[in-house]
């Protein structure tokens, strides 16, 4: 008798219907397709009828026999079927360790190939210190990154080489001085390891990637510290402005009025900004609206803490680390291991990357961007310190009162001393202007006719006249070298008419006529509304003339908050402190 083919999925409508759809449960969410059945070819037997057809179902519930073709050759029936699901799943993990294998193989075999050759990457390429950035070394002794080489073969071979702190870091926490860093825009004296042009090509790169941006500019030297040009280094990249040390402003100054002249002086420099926040790292004031900002703004990205050489970028990540660890246990957990805090400028050297989000992302430190232009460019590095203020400023006014005022001219041929670092030269000015200077505490002002003004400094710089500190410093200073001719002209009395900002140290507010100063009730008038001063500074630091900074209580009477049309106030950034 020929074979016969015997399918038991003939008549699927017969089948329950659990069987006709396995895939059916609700709960099971895998795509619904019904295996491909081969057909099974069995021999057919001679078999009785059936005796009972109650006992063995019904002729309908019988698999029906399909007739197929017999084979010219092999009557026993032979093929594969198809493989299960269990089968596929296992070649693919066999090949998947198997690429590994060789992968690691390879690795293996390249590393042993580098080591032969000599070409095997150096430890300064591997890793860097946390508190700094610089890359661990273990030859220079006084070089950023040193780390003793039993120290660092332990850390490397349990896996903790992002836990060193290198030499230079554990002296800056001990109080040291000392500067790495040279160049256009480095440190003069000291120990110059890297200059500043290398430490601004590691920036380079954030214009190609998509970051948040989170420029630091500081209050008290706003001017120089703002880099103005940062869209060179950041692209089109979004920036959220953090001002930080607003707790250092005088006594009874109005926020909402520093506020809108930060937003009226970035809008001037056409630098769009997301928004403007008023920070202070030591008492933490506006950083909860910093990490609001970036968590609303981050979206994946990393974040980049940047800015100029000590406006305080370690101190606000360190705030901000804080901050954010107190729902975030990623932020919490990297305060172990935070950048070093130094009142040396150029205290970090690398970008330094910081695990603070739960969800993605870096958080950087970066190495300050070291500006020429600075006080703290030209100062000996053991005067470093006496550039930053410790408190709260306070204005020191010249004249202080009517006593001071010796004739009708007021101050009108004077020269103040500001240290050894500025000399204001009065040309024309009334008798009742005032110059309220704010600035470091440390820096002793000094008033001289103007004749005399050349052999004071002479005799002074180094003694009376400081910094330079020393007479042994001075041997290397080259002295006040630029000279700047200002012609300031007023509208208001009411009012300073305008800010004198030296960058890298502080500013001095110019007064036309202070009230206080007025030997009558009547004000003389006025013949030409203007006022001539010439600032002498070290070469090549720079002086700016802007609108008057409303600090103090005074500052809220006389500011003036500015009349914005629609566009403007959809436009201008938020402030927020």
């Amino acid at each position: 008798m020929p074979p016969k083919s015997l399918s038991i999925f003939s008549y699927l409508p017969y089948l329950p219907h659990q069987l006709q759809n396995p895939f059916s449960n609700s709960h099971l969410h895998f795509k619904t397709q019904l295996p491909k059945f081969s057909l099974i070819k069995c021999r057919a037997t001679t078999t009785s009828p059936n005796p009972n057809p109650e006992l063995h179902g019904t002729p309908q519930n019988i698999a029906t026999q399909v007739p197929v073709s017999e084979p010219d050759t092999d009557t026993e029936g032979s093929g594969a079927a198809a493989p299960t699901r269990g089968q596929l799943f296992l070649e693919h993990h066999q090949a998947k360790v198997a690429s590994k294998l060789l992968l690691a193989a390879n690795k293996k075999k390249r590393k042993k190939k580098e080591k032969e050759t000599g070409s095997f990457k150096p430890i300064n390429q591997v890793a860097g210190c946390y508190g700094c950035g610089a890359p661990l070394q273990t030859q220079e002794l006084d070089a950023p990154g040193y780390v003793d080489s039993d120290t660092y073969e332990l850390k490397k071979k349990h896996r903790q080489l992002k836990t060193i702190l290198c030499g230079r870091c554990r002296l800056l926490s001990h109080g040291h001085m000392i500067t790495a860093v040279g160049g256009h825009g480095g440190y003069a004296g000291g120990k110059q390891f890297v200059t500043a042009e290398e430490l601004r090509d590691k920036l380079s790169h954030l214009r190609h990637e998509k970051a948040l941006i989170v420029k630091l500019v500081d209050i008290i030297d706003f001017n120089g510290s703002f880099l103005s040009r940062v869209r060179d280094l950041t692209g089109a990249n979004p920036i959220i402005l953090v001002v930080t040390k607003i707790d250092l402003l005088p006594k009874g100054t109005d926020m909402n009025c520093i506020g809108d002249w930060i937003v009226e002086a970035t809008t001037k420099k056409k630098l769009n900004v997301v928004s403007v926040h008023l920070t202070s790292s030591k008492s933490m004031v506006g950083i909860t609206g910093v990490v609001a900002e970036i968590q609303e703004e981050k979206k994946g990205r990393d974040v980049y803490i940047l800015g100029s050489a000590n406006v305080g970028k370690s101190a606000f990540i360190n705030a901000l680390l804080v901050m954010m660890g107190e729902n975030d246990p990623m932020a919490a957990a990297a305060q172990k291991y935070k950048p070093i805090q130094s009142a040396v400028p150029g205290t970090t050297l690398g970008p330094i990357p910081i695990d603070a989000f739960f969800g993605g992302g870096k958080l950087y430190d970066t190495p300050g961007v070291h500006l020429h232009h600075r006080q703290g460019a030209v100062v000996p590095v053991d005067d470093l310190p006496v550039l930053a203020p410790r408190s709260r400023l306070k204005g020191r006014s010249f004249p202080s009162d009517k006593d001071t005022i010796s004739d009708s001219r007021g101050m009108e041929g004077f020269s103040i001393f500001w240290g050894g670092l500025v000399r204001v030269d009065i040309l024309k000015a009334l008798h009742c202007t005032r110059l309220t200077f704010y600035g470091p505490k440390a820096l002793p002002i000094h008033v001289v006719p103007t004749e005399e003004a050349d052999d004071f400094y002479k005799k002074e710089i180094g003694l009376l006249l400081t910094p330079p500190a020393g007479k042994e410093r001075t041997k290397s200073w080259n002295g006040l070298e630029t000279e700047r001719r200002l012609q300031l002209r007023f509208d208001d009395l009411d009012r300073p008419c305008s800010d004198i900002a030296i960058s890298g140290l502080g500013w001095i507010a110019v007064e036309p006529i202070n009230k206080e100063l007025v030997m009558s009730d009547v004000i003389p008038e006025l013949t030409n509304n203007e006022l001539h001063f010439s600032v002498h500074v070290p070469k090549p630091v720079e002086i700016f003339v802007r609108s008057p900074l409303p600090v103090g209580k005074a500052g809220s009477e006389w500011y003036e908050y500015r009349d914005l049309t629609e566009q403007e106030e959809e436009t201008r950034p938020k402030w927020h402190y």
